[in-house]
């Protein structure tokens, strides 16, 4: 029997390990169904057991990005009213002075 292995997408590997990982099928069931050899199965158990943990870490590392980038937006807003209220003082000021030399 030849078998013609397929290349995988990543969806398609994760099922796969969760299948033999969770026990619903042995190993040779899933290699048979997906046409993929044993040592790619075991290869890629291995992968998300070693780069599992890394899913999380990045979940840490984007949230702390993401608050950066927030901080930062932020900081350009206060920027950016502070200097628009200096401008309304300005312009009040302006205002009031003009008004009371039309009242004098």
């Amino acid at each position: 029997m030849v078998r013609r292995w397929v290349a995988r997408s990543g969806k398609a590997k994760f099922d796969s390990v969760l299948e033999f990982l969770s026990g619903q099928k042995t190993a040779e069931e899933i290699c048979i169904e997906h046409h993929v050899p044993r040592r790619s199965l075991y290869r890629w158990r291995q992968q998300l057991l070693e780069e599992g943990p890394l899913i999380f870490e990045r979940d840490r590392e984007d949230s702390a990005k993401a608050a950066e980038a927030r901080v930062a937006e932020l900081e350009r807003m206060v920027g950016r009213l502070t200097m628009e209220m200096e401008a309304l003082k300005k312009a009040s000021g302006l205002l009031n002075s003009r008004s009371k030399k039309d009242e004098a």
